[in-house]
């Protein structure tokens, strides 16, 4: 099997690397997998060894973001997403072709839509992609955001992303998405390929994610955390916990002295690094272990007005028995029971009402009652058994237009 990813998967310690490490891992206990990925944090170079220990084959292709960025305005001349010269490599192009004239691939994965513009045409090739997101409709969704000229550019990103997610799904023998309700909502956008479309959940190390574990307190004693975790150069996280510190932090701390937003994940924004000045916030940065800031806070928020997709934030926090208030942007996908396992708020009122009925005691049996909903919806193991599904009917039936899928340059020859 050949494996492309956007992104080394591992660590496994934000969204698409948590799904694309464990579906590898998974993956690689039935195939010899070739693996080839990006690597756009130095910090994650240390983790290739593991990796090939893993798989069979191994390219790894160094990622610069700026200089990416730059790049990718080249398809401003094509009617073509961003997206796509933003990953171009003309390193993996050839690793690509390469394995696959050198190696009896039978199978290629595709993790996000970017990737498939690597697979060259080749019959008999059976492809899965794993769109995970809807991306093209998070893009027009920051346009409705933005000022000219980003909200142009921004919707033009959505509207060309589409296209080539519809062309990559119809070109593909099954295209998935991270739950049922991102699947329902590709097959609407693309019509013509809904019969392929499907998806399986993210799921949870539950003995990793424990909270019968002893975790010591980063906390002051006299604190009432609130948590946000994720990765804090990721825009809809900066515009979440912007939001949060400016609308509903300080009506919360006049009732609740010591209330504290505590903002936890890697490579903060400078927006999310300003709002250290305010009254009651902390941003710790990289942490080696989110487990004790989750363990031992009062409540995980998720204000999250931007989404796509499964928030892991809400799975992890839920998992540690944690209560959780959430907008329903946050909650989209999630199979959860609002008010028994996870309180949803619309607006900063209503985060401001639902945290302060946590804080109160109003809802004593929630954190246990959330971890419950996560052991029975989202164990790995039990989720990852519908690719397998997948893969071997894709084994079985006759090719399909999976063949057909072509490289990038091809598409522009």
């Amino acid at each position: 099997m050949l494996f492309l990813a956007h992104r080394i998967p591992y660590p496994p310690n934000k969204g698409d690397k948590i799904r694309s490490y464990h579906l590898l891992k998974h993956l690689a206990q039935r195939y010899r997998v070739h693996l080839g990925c990006f690597v756009d944090d130095a910090d994650d170079w240390q983790h290739t060894d593991m990796l090939r220990t893993l798989c069979g084959e191994t390219y790894f292709a160094a990622l610069h973001p700026r200089r990416a960025k730059f790049k990718s305005l080249t398809g401003l001349l094509h009617d073509a997403p961003l997206t796509l010269p933003y990953y171009a490599h003309g390193g993996m192009q050839r690793w690509v072709r390469q394995t696959l004239a050198s190696r009896r691939v039978s199978k290629v994965l595709v993790f996000s839509a970017a990737m498939g513009q690597f697979v060259p045409v080749a019959t008999g090739l059976h492809s899965v992609v794993d769109f995970v997101d809807v991306d093209s409709d998070k893009w027009t969704q920051y346009a409705l955001s933005k000022r000219w000229p980003l909200s142009w550019l921004y919707r033009r990103e959505g509207r060309t992303l589409l296209a080539w997610e519809r062309k990559l799904a119809a070109h593909s023998d099954a295209a998935l998405f991270v739950s049922e309700a991102e699947a329902r909502h590709f097959a609407q956008l693309a019509p013509e390929s809904a019969a392929r479309v499907s998806w399986f959940n993210n799921g949870v190390d539950f003995d990793y994610f424990s909270p019968a574990r002893d975790y010591p307190n980063p906390y002051p004693a006299v604190s009432l955390p609130l948590v946000f975790t994720g990765a804090m150069d990721y825009w809809p996280n900066v515009d979440a916990v912007v939001w949060f510190a400016q609308m509903i932090l300080p009506v919360l701390r006049l009732r609740y002295a010591n209330v504290e937003l505590v903002i936890v994940g890697g490579r903060p924004a400078q927006a999310v690094r300003d709002l250290a000045r305010l009254p009651g916030v902390t941003v710790t940065g990289r942490v080696d272990d989110v487990r004790p800031w989750l363990r031992h806070a009062r409540v995980a928020v998720a204000p999250l007005r931007i989404a796509r997709g499964v928030q892991n934030k809400v799975l992890e926090a839920m998992a540690m028995a944690l209560p959780v208030v959430a907008s329903p942007q946050a909650l989209e996908g999630i199979q959860a029971h609002p008010g028994q396992d996870i309180l949803i708020a619309d607006g900063a009122q209503n985060f401001i009402a639902a945290i302060g009925a946590v804080l109160d005691g109003h809802h004593p049996g929630m954190g246990a009652a959330a971890r419950s909903a996560m052991l029975g919806h989202y164990a790995w193991q039990d989720n990852l058994r519908r690719v397998d599904a997948l893969l071997d009917r894709t084994a079985n039936a006759t090719p399909t237009l999976t063949a057909q899928i072509v490289s990038l340059a091809e598409h522009r020859s």
